[in-house]
Order: C-alpha cells, then sequence, then structure tokens
C-alpha cells in the first residue's frame, strides 16, 4: 500500500509541477589512454542505456537522463578534475572506473554529498555502508573475486586445494594489489601455496614472471590485470603452453581485447563476472530499434554485446533503478544527490525486476542495506571459445567466503573509521 501511494504522489508530482531539470549522470570515461580498449565499450554502453531509456521511456520517472562524460585517460589527476568540473550540474552518482579515482574521490564524495559506485573495483572495504556512507561497490568486490576464484578451484578439486600451488599475475597498483592479503587468508584456510608476481604499468614486459611461471610450474594461476597486460599476459601464457583452462583473470582480464590477439591458443582461458555475456536478452533488441539503428549509438555501435559494453549497459541499469527507487522514496522525480543514495542504500535487484527489464538472468540477485553497500557478493565464472570468438558464463552466480571476507572488511574499514572520525550511522 505505502508503495502504491507514493507511486500516486510521484504521478501527481509529475502531473502539476514545472518542467524538471534532466537527472544527470556523469560518466568518467577514457576513450583515450593505455586503457582505452576497454574504456572505450564500457562508456558506450553505459551511454547507449540512458539513451534507450530517454527514446523508448521518456526518460526515468518521466524526466530525461542526460549522461555528461568527461575524458580522464585513466589518470586519477584527471578523473578528480572531471569530478570537480562536473559536480555542480546536477550530478546524481559517479563511477569513477579506476581505483585511483576512487580513492581519491571518497572523502570529497562524501562531503559534498553525492553518491559513488565502484562497480567490482575500487575500495573493497568500502563495502562496510556504516563507515562509507556514500560509496557502493554492488553487487560484488575484489576480495569476492578472489574467493570467488578459490571456490571455484575448490569445486574442481573436490574439495581440497592442500598442496597446490597458484600464481597471482597482478598489475603493479592499488588495482592489482587488493586481492593478495584475501588471498593470504585463503591460502592459510584451504592449504595451498600463493606466489604473487608483479606487472609494472603498463604491462607490455612479462618474460621475467612468466619464466618463473615456467619454472615453477603452479597449479593455476590467477590474473588481475588490464588493459594490454592482459593480452600480453594470455600470449606468454600460450608460448609457455600453460594450460588455459588453468588461467583465470579478474573480471577486468576478461574481455574480447585479452584473448583475440592470441587467436587460437586462447581457446579455454577463463575470468570471473558478475554479469552475464552476449546479446541473448531482450533488451538488446530494443537497443537495436531505439539507439543503433535510430542513428543514437554513443560509439560506432561495433560494441554492442561485448563484455565491457555489457558491463557499461548493466551499470546504467543499476543506476537507473537506484533514481526509480529514489524517485519512490522521496515521492518525487527530480531526485537530488542526497535522494539518489537512499535510492542506491534501498536496491533490491532480483530476477523478476531483471527478467520486467529485458535482462532475465544477467546477473545476480542481491540487495543493498545501510550496513551492506556491496549486495550479496556472488560471482560467476566464464569461458572463452576461441573458435566462434564468444564468451560463455560456464559457472552460475556463487556465494563467496564471508567467514574469511567479513573480518577483513571489519578491519580495514574500522581503521579507516577511526582515522577519519568517522562515527556510526546505522
Amino acid at each position: 500500500m505505502k508503495l502504491k501511494l507514493a507511486t500516486v504522489a510521484l504521478g501527481a508530482v509529475m502531473a502539476a509541477g514545472p518542467v524538471m531539470a534532466d537527472l544527470v549522470f556523469p560518466s568518467l570515461s577514457y576513450r583515450t589512454g593505455p586503457y582505452a580498449a576497454g574504456g572505450i565499450p564500457f562508456a558506450d554502453g553505459y551511454a547507449d542505456y540512458f539513451t534507450l531509456l530517454n527514446e523508448r521511456d521518456g526518460g526515468i520517472g518521466g524526466v530525461l537522463a542526460k549522461v555528461i562524460e568527461c575524458e580522464t585517460g585513466y589518470n586519477t589527476e584527471k578523473g578528480v578534475e572531471c569530478y570537480e568540473s562536473t559536480k555542480g550540474e546536477g550530478a546524481l552518482v559517479y563511477q569513477p572506473l579506476s581505483t585511483g579515482i576512487t580513492y581519491q574521490l571518497i572523502p570529497k564524495t562524501t562531503a559534498d554529498g553525492i553518491p559513488m559506485h565502484t562497480m567490482g573495483y575500487g575500495r573493497t572495504s568500502a563495502k562496510n555502508g556504516d563507515v562509507f556512507s556514500h560509496t557502493f561497490n554492488y553487487p560484488a568486490n575484489y576480495w569476492d573475486g578472489a574467493s570467488g576464484a578459490v571456490n571455484y578451484l575448490l569445486e574442481e578439486n573436490g574439495g581440497d586445494l592442500s598442496g597446490k600451488k597458484i600464481a597471482l599475475v597482478y598489475h603493479n597498483s592499488a588495482y592489482g594489489k587488493e586481492p593478495i592479503r584475501t588471498l593470504e587468508e585463503l591460502s592459510a584456510k584451504h592449504g595451498f601455496e600463493l606466489v604473487a608476481l608483479p606487472v609494472d604499468h603498463p604491462g607490455q614486459e612479462q618474460k621475467s614472471q612468466w619464466l618463473q611461471i615456467r619454472r615453477d610450474r603452479p597449479d593455476y594461476v590467477l590474473m588481475w590485470g588490464w588493459g594490454v597486460m592482459n593480452q600480453v599476459a594470455v600470449q606468454e601464457a600460450a608460448n609457455i603452453r600453460y594450460p588455459m583452462e588453468n588461467f583465470i583473470g579478474i573480471w577486468w582480464s576478461g574481455s574480447e581485447n585479452d584473448v583475440l590477439p592470441a587467436g587460437e591458443a586462447a581457446n579455454g582461458y577463463k575470468a570471473l563476472t558478475f554479469h552475464n555475456v552476449g546479446t541473448d536478452f531482450p533488451v538488446f533488441d530494443d537497443l537495436k530499434t531505439h539507439v543503433v539503428d535510430a542513428g543514437k549509438a554513443a560509439g560506432a555501435g561495433d560494441q554492442v554485446g561485448t563484455v565491457l559494453y555489457n558491463r557499461g549497459l548493466y551499470a546504467a541499469m543499476l543506476a537507473a533503478e537506484a533514481a526509480k527507487k529514489a524517485q519512490e522514496i522521496h515521492g518525487t522525480a527530480d531526485i537530488t544527490p542526497a535522494m539518489m543514495r537512499d535510492g542506491m542504500e534501498a536496491l533490491e535487484i532480483n530476477e523478476a525486476k531483471m527478467t520486467e527489464l529485458g535482462l532475465p538472468g544477467f546477473g545476480p540477485a542481491f540487495s543493498v542495506s545501510c550496513e551492506n553497500h556491496g549486495g550479496d557478493a556472488l560471482v560467476g565464472v566464464t569461458q572463452w571459445d576461441a573458435a566462434n570468438k564468444t564468451w560463455s558464463l560456464i559457472s552460475e552466480f556463487k556465494a563467496t567466503d564471508g567467514d574469511v571476507i567479513g573480518p577483513l572488511i571489519d578491519e580495514d574499514s574500522s581503521a579507516y573509521a577511526s582515522e577519519n572520525n568517522i562515527g556510526s550511522r546505522c
């Protein structure tokens, strides 16, 4: 009944009120620089979904969505400049697309009262909404990714990894270092040996790391890479004839860009994910009709359905659904950043909702709360078919190890709260 009354009230406000300003969604994109191949499809998917809502639905709750794109080049300083230059334009939520930018923006967005969504990246302990009031990282984070990989390998080995050796090839940055602590804890829990191998930016030189892998012969290799680092790693693995089915990347190491250069040699490579792959979902028919064929696509239209395009689309969908929730909660379509934050904190995504949006089975079900800004931590696994040049989801979205991750999040977020004099709010 409460929901029905809120909807009626919202309709009345929309009918009687003045023409409302656009709902502004900044896009901190990187179409240039060393990581442009990954930044372009994400930015296209993000923009195209909002265009679809405008063209097909007349916006969100009757108000048009406006995407303001600002080029960061995946550079932290430029990312902060983009934030400062766009925050006054009614920005409802920021998605920095960089762990480095995220760390810089956490105190800024909190002070400015603007929510930030770092989907599958950023500061993992921001899952603790009691401390990080304006930062959200649903539906999964890097520590979930580390646990998801280990859980998958446990399944592959009858529940026992004792005596196994797992190498981590990682981008030598805040991003790449994120899973190390979790993997160390999981190593102690499950009895496998962890070998960490850093790769310096941008990642084109990895000979020594793969020579060590050839010498040490780890049972499995995990990768936290980005950009050219990924395709170089896949090629180097092929060069030493490392079995691709034992090589698993995080979700930022699992796009077409990462495997196509190696050709047939990349066949069987795996990557973690928190959303599905391909175009076999009804929403893509609508995108074709209202966006691509209408000449309104953000890019050339050639990225539709690729892994990172789908990720951008998914990020936009979650932002739009949070905006709808904010409109419902506050009884107005013309929401503020503070209202948007409330919508994000009350967001619930279930299969019925995904089906309604034309995305059945596209992502895991999850809910957000004051205490939990990270969702339900469900992770899937994809695998590359080089012959058909397609990714397939080979594992359902499954639970990760909260017994290990929970205390790590509590420890890190508590330290942050102490350093910054942040009190409990939930």
